[in-house]
């Protein structure tokens, strides 16, 4: 079969031979390479046709998948805040029930100390005051838990303030009860009492200006009250004595003993040991006598010794 090409500018027609072999395979490649080409154009057009809109649901599955791990974060994050939220309540009634009893504390001590009630109210507010700071960043809490922190602290600050008010009334109590004569120096009876006597060695009509605690000899004499012994040698008729100043006006005096265990300018607590009892002075016996002194005059003992510290 063969095929004749006349060209349109004049020139010799051209004849393809299509039973020779080489220009039939040449043809074939050149079908095959244009249909190729077809396809691979077809294919690229629907590509592009196609891809926007592909994308896009790929994009809105990504999105879906992401939005629900999120949910599942937030879930996961609110069980966690109402599981702190539990707990800071629980925590919230431990600390009311602690405010309760710190109230009931107080109460009892300013009862114990004999305070005026009306001074320590624990049910009201101590006043107080400050200038206000606007540089300070809330962070808001649930209405019921915020109210509940926010009158616990309260409480707690009023309770601190009113606790402290009070340790100090009660130690400053303690301190001016142990600077005061109370209770007896040795343990013995009263053999004489203070005031007007019959003198013991000649009968005559005398001051006796302490009382007489008798006691065995050797028995041990303490301090009645905290102070410094501001003298600690023989007195004229006293025999060896020990005389502590108490401060406040009080000065105690201890008399007729028989060894001495203080010196001037020493320190001395309550109860503590300053002396053996004996007879030395103008003494019928061993025994104690025992003399308070309140702002430069000598007063009757026995109010002090009745009472307990």
């Amino acid at each position: 079969m063969q095929i004749i090409l006349v060209p349109r500018n004049g020139k010799l027609p051209r004849t393809l031979d299509l039973g020779h072999h080489p220009l039939r395979s040449r043809l074939a490649l050149i079908a095959m390479a244009a249909v190729l080409a077809c396809a691979g154009l077809g294919g690229a057009l629907a590509l592009a046709l196609a891809s926007p809109r592909d994308g896009a649901l790929a994009q809105i599955h990504q999105l879906k998948q992401q939005v629900l791990r999120q949910d599942a974060q937030l879930g996961n994050v609110r069980e966690e805040s109402q599981q702190q939220l539990n707990a800071l309540a629980v925590k919230l009634g431990q600390l009311q029930a602690q405010s309760t009893r710190l109230n009931a504390l107080g109460e009892r001590l300013a009862e114990a100390g004999k305070l005026d009630d009306r001074e320590f109210d624990f049910d009201q507010p101590p006043a107080i005051g400050g200038v206000e700071d606007s540089t300070h960043t809330a962070y808001p809490l649930p209405p019921t838990l915020d109210a509940g922190i926010n009158q616990l602290a309260t409480q707690f600050q009023r309770q601190q303030t009113q606790l402290s008010a009070l340790q100090s009334l009660l130690l400053d109590a303690r301190l001016d009860a142990n600077l005061k004569p109370t209770g007896m120096p040795a343990q013995g009876y009263i053999s004489s009492y203070f005031g007007a006597r019959p003198d013991p060695f000649d009968g005559l009509r005398t001051r006796h200006t302490g009382i007489d605690i008798a006691v065995p000899l050797g028995s041990a004499v303490h301090a009645v009250a905290e102070g410094m012994v501001t003298y600690a040698g023989q007195r004229t008729g006293y025999g060896n004595v020990v005389e502590i100043d108490h401060g406040n006006g009080y000065m105690t005096r201890y008399a007729h003993n028989g060894s001495l265990l203080v010196r001037p300018g020493e320190r001395v607590r309550v109860g503590q040991e300053i002396a053996t009892a004996g007879s030395t002075g103008r003494s019928t016996g061993p025994h104690v006598h025992f003399e308070v002194w309140y702002k430069g005059g000598v007063v009757n003992p026995l109010a002090f010794v009745r009472k307990h510290r």
